[in-house]
């Protein structure tokens, strides 16, 4: 701690001199282990594991995975144009093979600009036009009024609209138009809570078109939601230092380091964040891919926005994969979960063991195989999800929410989430 607390107090200073966005250096240990944990994504080249995000956050970072890489572009290149540009033309009977949907597009699109690629020829711009198709569709559903919100979510608004401006790709004013109403008026922006992570990627996709010369004519309104969504961004820093929670941290982190308006403020804020986010590294807070993906770049000083010019040629440390060694005489510790269900009837709730160690999604398969419970869920970038809970579907605008007894919500996703011994879990369906 005494180290630590020596570079806080050393880039403090630094930092309010500069006005500038910086983080603490996080041991290369610990950015070492993070890169490891992606390793096995890498090895898992089926379609419905294949998760674009992953390449970007490593091809951002100081580290490198060798030819692995090559192959996981390449398999991507093959799942992603091929089933994208397939469905547009089929009458898609062969659903029986798992294809990425067209908000899935924006992430690959910046996976070929992490690669120095831009997107072109027939392909590329059939690809340009489905997610151009996507943000119409989207602009329609919020409406001329701004009564509506869109069918997926603001984040992966901005998201689309920031995979277009890094590859130069214009957007109509009238699309950019939304995005910023939303930001101006804190429009459908909250889930329950302020949305940082919406809020970072609708400034990143701000920052880009600022730095590309794109709709010029929305400049004014650009340049102010920019300063707006930094400003919310700093106002939800928890004491401890993170930016609404230590998961949306990164993607606020990203955008800080981009900030056009530098304050001291701002540089005290950051190198807070990074000291909360190194200690969370520690604790082994991340474990999920697109999770570590957007936190590698922050680690290396990089971000989203960067994949405007990215440097391809940059010296990376190789990854070296780990092999963890298991005694078979080991007996795994057994632990006692309580799984309740209260939003069914009769409510549900029961007593589940399983080994230490295991995800609230091992509890579920645990508590499926007993009998008397049932789920379901659907695969996304960031892992599985609850769709239904002992039959009752989430509708739209609902939800599955996981709670940790009385009333905390997970941060975690059913894959990630440890349970401990003891703990009672309540999964909760919730409006938004």
């Amino acid at each position: 701690m005494g180290h630590l607390g020596a570079l806080l107090f050393l880039l403090g200073a630094l930092g309010a001199l500069a006005d500038i966005c910086s983080i603490p250096e996080v041991d290369s240990k610990l950015v070492q282990g993070l890169g490891q944990h992606l390793l096995p994504w890498m090895d898992q080249l089926s379609p419905e594991h294949l998760n674009p995000s992953i390449y970007v956050g490593l091809r951002l970072s100081s580290l490198e995975a060798g030819d692995k890489e090559a192959l996981y572009l390449h398999s991507l290149k093959l799942s992603y144009q091929q089933s994208l540009l397939g469905s547009a033309t089929s009458n898609d009977n062969n659903d029986s093979q798992a294809k990425p949907s067209v908000g899935q597009l924006a992430p690959y699109l910046l996976a070929l600009r992490a690669n120095c690629e831009f997107v072109g020829g027939r392909k590329g711009d059939r690809l340009v036009s489905q997610l151009k198709r996507f943000l119409e569709d989207e602009k329609r559903a919020i409406g001329d009024n701004h009564q509506g919100r869109p069918h997926t979510s603001y984040y992966q608004y901005g998201l689309s609209i920031l995979a277009l401006c890094v590859h130069q790709k214009r957007v109509h004013d009238s699309v950019v138009g939304k995005l910023l109403y939303a930001v101006e008026h804190d429009h459908h922006l909250h889930q329950g809570h302020l949305s940082v992570d919406t809020l970072a990627m609708a400034g990143l996709a701000f920052t880009c078109l600022k730095r590309s010369n794109l709709n010029t004519d929305q400049s004014n309104r650009i340049n102010l939601a920019i300063r707006t969504v930094q400003e919310k961004i700093l106002k939800a820093q928890t004491p401890e230092g993170h930016f609404g929670n230590v998961y949306s941290t990164p993607l606020a982190l990203q955008l800080l380091m981009t900030s056009p308006v530098p304050g001291v403020e701002l540089g005290r804020a950051c190198l807070n964040a990074g000291a909360a986010l190194s200690a969370s590294v520690q604790n082994g807070a991340f474990q999920n891919a697109l999770m570590i993906s957007q936190l590698l770049p922050v680690l290396n000083h990089k971000s989203y926005v960067d994949l405007i010019s990215p440097d391809c040629l940059a010296p990376r440390v190789m990854l070296e994969q780990t092999v963890e060694s298991f005694s078979q005489s080991q007996v795994p510790e057994v632990i006692h979960v309580t799984l309740k269900v209260p939003s069914v009837w009769p409510p549900y709730r029961h007593f589940i063991s399983v080994p230490a160690g295991s995800s609230l999604e091992d509890v579920l398969k645990k508590a499926q195989e007993l009998g008397g419970f049932m789920y379901k869920t659907k695969a996304s970038l960031s892992g599985p999800y609850l769709t239904s809970v002992m039959g009752k579907e989430a509708e739209e605008r609902e939800f599955w929410q996981l709670i940790q007894a009385p009333d905390t919500p997970l941060q975690q996703g059913i894959a990630d989430y440890r349970p401990k011994n003891g703990e009672t879990i309540e999964l909760r369906l919730v409006v938004w």
